[in-house]
């Protein structure tokens, strides 16, 4: 019997499996419930496994044969700050926090994929699996890592799997290269001095120098950066005053700032810099910003993304596996992983799915019939990669 074919006999555990951690979504590094849940199964599967690393990760291991090649597949297991509004029976039941980014459908088919190889180990090697806490923005990656997750489970290479709504059902998206931005934060204070709006001769106004610096820094993306190089700059928050007859003393400016590569993510921080210096020299007054790392680029391996792309191939067809995709302007701490070991990440397609809508919607919902697909690619990954002796 095919891993699909197996998995598909399981189908309806597999869902209740989906449908159980959707209805109970756990912020980052709250998620004992859910790694609870995890650990359960893949104990009664016989996997051997750990807990606690990364704070809530948990990281499950099967060794079978002599060979010395190993490989870590990854799911991300914490949900959003943010209210469901769908009504089907598995909705969240927890006000203001939803499975709004699929990862109960990550979470699930990883962990489908680790117990049907604990009962068909059709392998040689060692497989890691990691279900990693606090993906959304809070860092569970670099946690893990700094845990000794690779010391602790030495592997040749790490991979991980994010659905996507824009693509069709049954259809993979890969590229050697980035495949999704850096995500930086800024936070920009302007002082000058308060004055009557009526004279305003007799202040430096910091909302004047604030607008202009909105302007001066968007011009990074369109004057400074080769045009075949992305780079996002938003500023999303202005502040400033609290009357309407007073120039305020102080205005601030947050934002972010998205890239694809390390350089450019360098040279866009230098030039915010200069424009910030000469915007408050124009004005003569004070402008100060505090820059804060986010998540890096992430970047797939080339050799890993040909091997993803050939296994992908071998199970849909080359039709309906999309190479060298466009990456995306969101982040993803995979990279840290990235970082630490050659790798893969690929895009399963979602279709439109119960929410008809995309990632981090309050309506979003985790597309099931494409469970069983995810989880034989990850199968089909480890028996690539640690092929059974003849």
């Amino acid at each position: 019997m095919s891993a699909l074919a197996a998995l598909e006999s399981r189908r309806e555990d597999i869902i209740r499996v989906r449908h159980d951690i959707h209805a109970h979504p756990e912020l980052a590094f709250d998620e004992h419930r859910t790694a609870a849940l995890v650990a359960e199964r893949l104990r009664a599967a016989g996997i051997e496994t750990h807990t606690g690393i990364g704070r809530t990760g948990v990281v499950g291991v099967i060794r079978r044969g002599s060979s010395k090649r190993a490989i870590a597949l990854r799911a991300d297991m914490d949900a959003l700050p943010i209210t469901e509004l769908n009504e089907f029976t598995h909705r969240s039941q927890h006000a203001g926090r939803m499975h709004a980014c699929g990862h109960d459908g990550h979470t699930t088919m990883l962990l489908a994929a680790a117990e049907h190889l604990a009962a068909q180990p059709d392998f040689d090697g060692t497989v890691v699996f990691i279900f990693q806490p606090a993906e959304e923005g809070e860092g569970g990656a670099p946690a893990m890592i700094a845990d000794g997750l690779f010391e602790r489970f030495p592997v040749d290479a790490v991979f991980g799997m994010h659905n996507w709504p824009e693509m069709p059902a049954g259809r993979f998206g890969v590229t050697p290269g980035p495949v999704m931005a850096s995500a930086d934060r800024f936070d920009i204070t302007i002082t000058g001095r308060g004055a009557h709006a009526a004279m305003p001769q007799q202040g430096l106004d910091p909302v004047i120098a604030g607008a202009q610096l909105v302007t001066a820094l968007q011009t990074i993306a369109s004057r400074n950066t080769d045009p075949l190089d992305a780079v996002v700059l938003s500023v999303t928050q202005f502040h400033a005053g609290e009357a309407y007859n007073a120039i305020p003393t102080r205005a601030d400016l947050c934002g972010t700032v998205r890239t694809l590569r390390p350089e450019i993510r360098s040279a866009t921080r230098a030039s915010m810099q200069r424009i910030i210096d000469g915007v408050a020299a124009a004005f003569g007054l004070q402008i100060e910003m505090v820059w804060r790392d986010g998540y890096p680029p992430t970047v797939n391996s080339d050799a890993e993304a040909e091997f993803c792309r050939n296994v992908l191939q071998g199970m849909v067809g080359a039709e309906r596996v999309d190479w060298a995709i466009r990456p995306s302007m969101g982040a993803e701490d995979f990279a840290y992983f990235l970082e630490k070991k050659s790798g893969c990440y690929v895009w399963i397609g979602n279709g439109a799915g119960a929410g008809g809508c995309m990632l981090h919607n309050a309506r979003y919902d985790f597309n099931d019939d494409i469970l069983t697909l995810g989880a034989s690619y990850w199968v089909k990954l480890v028996q690539a990669w640690c092929p059974a002796s003849a």
